[in-house]
């Protein structure tokens, strides 16, 4: 059997910008998506802690400690400049791999920088 697995978060970002016409996803800073192991075009929830907002959508790799999170095209209608955020990605493990498993948690700054 495989289970669907919380595999990172990085916790209570801010929004840093929304373009609209924009194709579409999520930009977030490159460092924090290694640090949260997240790849560029990989699946991710995210979910607004302002608004309840919960979307889909898939990660593209912003600048380098730039902090960016940028909600893009469609997911730009959920959520405002300052809007904290915590954004998910997943894995199908099966239940051997469940047992050690150990999702990859982010907690950053008031910056978008990842805390010690």
């Amino acid at each position: 059997m495989l289970r669907t697995i919380l595999k990172s978060k990085i916790h209570r970002a801010r929004i840093t910008g929304v373009k609209l016409y924009y194709p579409g996803s999520i930009t977030i800073d490159c460092r924090l998506m290694e640090a949260a192991d997240i790849v560029e075009g990989e699946k991710v929830e995210v979910l607004n802690l302002n608004n309840g907002q919960r979307i889909e959508t898939y990660a593209i790799s912003g600048r380098r400690n730039s902090g960016t999170i940028c909600l893009n095209g469609p997911a730009a209608r959920n959520g405002y400049v300052g809007d904290e955020v915590i954004i998910l990605s997943y894995a199908l493990l099966d239940d051997a791999q469940v047992r050690n498993f150990r999702a990859k948690i982010v907690f950053v700054d008031e910056r978008n920088r990842p805390r010690k």
